[in-house]
């Protein structure tokens, strides 16, 4: 569409081809073909198979709170409903309205000498006999 806009400004097929970086073979074929330049009309939103269900929807998670309705619970009660659709629509439309809540750390505190922490670790124990010398060396496994 460009190449046809700068056409009728005046500029000629090579100065086209350099603006934008095409061959000169290139333009020339967009403007022989002025008729077949395809133009495309935007589509009507399509009804999702979940439409008719969202106000249940809302209805059922707004009852719920502050608990969360497993969405597997509600695909299954929309079903007895008469949805027709996939539980991934389901999920991917009840995200939306999930409050993410992050669970506060706690801290497990004792006094000193109440309680022993060990890190685990495998040691390889390698004993010589008739030598001076013994090493230890970590398990590679």
């Amino acid at each position: 569409m460009e190449i046809h806009v700068l056409h009728r400004q005046g500029m000629g097929i090579r100065a086209i081809a350099k603006q934008l970086q095409l061959s000169r073979n290139t333009v020339r074929r967009y403007l022989r073909n002025i008729a077949k330049t395809p133009r495309y009309s935007r589509r009507e939103a399509q009804l999702s198979k979940l439409d008719p269900f969202k106000f249940y929807l809302l209805e059922r998670i707004e009852a719920a709170k502050p608990y969360w309705i497993p969405a597997t619970v509600l695909f299954r009660e929309l079903q007895a409903r008469g949805y027709e659709g996939k539980e991934g629509i389901l999920r991917n439309y009840i995200r939306q309205f999930k409050t993410k809540t992050d669970e506060p750390v706690q801290r497990f505190e004792t006094r000193a000498g109440k309680q022993l922490q060990v890190d685990f670790t495998t040691l390889l124990i390698l004993v010589v006999y008739h030598s001076k010398s013994c090493s230890i060396t970590p398990n590679a496994s």
